[in-house]
């Protein structure tokens, strides 16, 4: 393990950079496909469910609302120009950052801080080496934990975690701005629809056969964009921004906590360390409950 532990300090220190991103690579890779691994959000599903429903009670005829021509040129359009503006691997990633809003893997701060408080008593009682064997669930708690194993300097393993935050924050924003890009184009696309079926119309007017159908593009363009904007892409983008800054708050708190390990210090003072990062209501039950103890 020593042998192991002197190679692993050695590639570290000598290229630090690149085993950054090949493991910030392969991490994202695991969470665009394990979406399916975290916790349903129920208030997503029953959100969206609910807004189609109370939408579709002021509908009387709802294949009223159905024109295909409006259907390809809003979401069609839409979407290709959300490609066009977009890196391919991100656009083919899209579907697992949607799949984010409904499953997400986001702990409390209160479960790491617990399991923190675990790892660093048994770091104190044991050694260092002892934490090789434990598996977590949270993969940048286990990067951390993996980084004491291998016996890297302090400055380095800090030095790896910060920039693996900045990495995931980055990742986490591009899924965002990409849901921001929808929510702005939708709304476009159903105006450039709503002026084609005006134009059609006033250029058809001799026919009345043709007064219908595009009146149809030019008016239901516009509802398309605005639902997809609404009900999809700006909420799912508000979501998604808010797991990411809970993400980010547990990702400081792992630092912190894994330096403390580092460092040596009594496991007793790591929940006080840690109670920053708590909400104020949850850090008072938290106290409560340890006094009752």
């Amino acid at each position: 393990m020593l042998n192991y532990g002197v190679q692993n300090f050695v590639v570290y220190s000598a290229d630090r950079s690149n085993g950054l991103r090949r493991a910030l690579k392969d991490e994202s890779s695991r969470d665009n496909t394990h979406v399916l691994d975290g916790h349903m959000d129920f208030a997503s599903i029953i959100g969206l469910i609910g807004a189609l429903a109370f939408l579709s009670m002021g509908i009387s005829d709802i294949g009223a609302l159905i024109d295909p021509p409006s259907i390809y040129l809003v979401i069609g359009a839409t979407a290709s120009i959300m490609l066009y503006r977009s890196k391919l691997s991100d656009a083919i990633s899209l579907g697992a950052v949607i799949g984010k809003v409904f499953f997400n893997k986001t702990e409390e701060p209160e479960e790491l801080i617990d399991q923190l408080i675990n790892l660093a008593q048994t770091a104190r009682k044991d050694g260092l080496i002892a934490l090789e064997n434990i598996e977590l669930s949270n993969r940048f708690l286990q990067s951390g934990v993996t980084s004491l194993v291998d016996g890297i300097k302090p400055e380095l393993i800090e030095e790896g975690l910060e920039k693996a935050k900045e990495l995931m924050a980055a990742r986490h924003e591009t899924g965002s701005d990409m849901l921001s890009a929808g929510a702005e184009l939708a709304p476009g696309m159903g105006m450039i629809g709503t002026l084609i079926g005006l134009v059609n119309l006033l250029a058809n007017l001799d026919d009345p056969s043709s007064i219908g159908p595009n009146m149809a593009i030019a008016l239901l363009t516009t509802l398309y964009g605005s639902v997809l904007a609404n009900v999809f892409f700006i909420p799912m983008g508000m979501k998604l921004e808010g797991y990411a800054k809970r993400e980010a708050n547990n990702n400081d708190l792992i630092i912190v906590g894994i330096m403390f390990i580092k460092s040596g210090k009594n496991p007793r003072l790591l929940g006080d360390t840690l109670a920053a990062f708590m909400a104020p209501k949850a850090r008072k039950k938290r106290e409560t409950t340890q006094d009752a103890a």
